[in-house]
């Protein structure tokens, strides 16, 4: 799933429509891209503040230090793993095939 949002040096200033149209024309994103939220600070939305309570960074801090942090989450809700922007999806296939298993 993906959520949009401009926190990050303005890279998503546009509507929720034009960011759907960006990605899926430029990446081909087959998966669900919901509206433009925020994922740090006061404002974040409720679903990145129990993200980052549940996987906190490396080095303890909780705030999403850029654009494209993932967050592998079980079938029972158990937030499992979080990975940096530069992981790819497909460094984390055999991590998503282990839980889609279990």
């Amino acid at each position: 799933m993906g959520f949009p949002c401009n926190q990050f040096g303005a890279q998503e200033p546009k509507s929720n429509a034009e960011i759907l149209e960006f990605v899926t024309s430029k990446y081909d994103v087959s998966f669900p891209m919901f509206a433009k939220i925020e994922v740090n600070g006061e404002g974040a939305a409720p679903l990145y503040t129990f993200l980052q309570e549940a996987q906190p960074n490396a080095d303890g801090s909780k705030p999403l230090k850029w654009n494209f942090e993932k967050f592998l989450v079980d079938r029972e809700g158990v937030v499992q793993k979080r990975y940096g922007t530069k992981v790819t999806p497909e460094e984390i296939a055999a991590d998503i095939a282990h839980y889609l298993s279990v």
